[in-house]
C-alpha cells in the first residue's frame, strides 16, 4: 500500500463526499489501484481513527472529510492497537498487546486500558490462569503513583496492572510488526516512497 493513499484520499474527498467505489475509481485516476477489499477496511479504519465521517446511505456508505482545523490530537495508542492486534495469533494476542503498552508507556498496563483496547475480563483471567502463563499481576510498587498520573483516561482506583511473564524476546518479532504498523497509521509518509511499490493483503493487515 503506497505511504500516500492517506493524503490522496484527502485530497480527493476535498469539499465532497463519495462512496468506496468512487473513492477506488478516482484513486486510480491518479495512478493508485487498490482492491476493494483493501480500501473498504483502510477506510473504516480512518473512520475508527476518526479522520473520517462514515454516512449510511442505501445501498451504499459514503465518506468525507471531518473538518480537523485547528485540532492538534494525536492518534489514540488504544484505537491503534486494537486495530493492528486483531491481525496477530489470538493466543498471543494480549501477551502482545501487554508487551508493547509496557514497553512505550514504561510502566505496567492497567486492566482498564486492556478493557479499552477490546479484551475482556474473562480474556484476561483467562490468560493469568492458562498453562503458558504469557502475563502476570504487576506488583510495581509504583502503581498508585502512575494511576494519579494517567489523565488521558480514567483508572479505576486499585485497578490491576500486568505485565509479561514470559521471556520478551519471544514476542520480539511480531512487537516490532506491530509496532511498524502503529507508527505507518500515525504518520503522515506521503512523498517518502515510491508511488509502484505494491502491497499484498497480507501487508495491509
Amino acid at each position: 500500500m503506497p505511504e500516500n493513499l492517506y493524503s490522496s484520499i484527502y485530497e480527493i474527498l476535498e469539499g465532497k463526499q463519495l462512496s468506496i467505489s468512487a473513492i477506488t475509481r478516482e484513486l486510480k485516476e491518479v495512478g493508485v489501484n487498490e482492491h476493494r477489499l483493501i480500501m473498504t477496511g483502510y477506510l473504516r479504519a480512518l473512520r475508527d481513527m476518526k479522520k473520517l465521517d462514515e454516512i449510511d446511505i442505501p445501498p451504499s456508505k459514503v465518506y468525507r472529510k471531518i473538518d480537523t482545523e485547528g485540532d492538534n490530537s494525536q492518534p489514540d495508542i488504544y484505537s491503534l492497537i486494537a486495530r493492528e492486534i486483531k491481525h496477530f495469533d489470538h493466543n498471543i494476542g494480549l501477551a502482545l498487546a501487554v508487551y508493547v503498552m509496557t514497553t512505550i508507556l514504561d510502566r505496567p498496563v492497567f486492566k482498564e486500558e486492556l478493557l479499552k483496547i477490546g479484551f475482556t475480563t474473562k480474556s484476561i483471567n483467562d490468560q493469568l490462569s492458562g498453562p503458558e502463563h504469557m502475563i502476570k499481576e504487576s506488583n510495581n510498587e509504583n502503581l498508585r503513583e502512575y494511576i494519579s498520573g494517567i489523565t488521558k483516561i480514567s483508572i479505576p482506583p486499585g485497578d490491576p496492572a500486568y505485565e509479561v511473564s514470559m521471556d520478551g524476546s519471544v514476542l520480539l518479532e511480531d512487537a516490532n510488526c506491530l509496532l511498524v504498523k502503529i507508527l505507518r497509521l500515525s504518520l503522515d509518509m506521503s512523498g517518502l516512497t515510491p508511488r509502484t511499490k505494491r502491497t499484498t493483503i497480507a501487508d495491509f493487515g
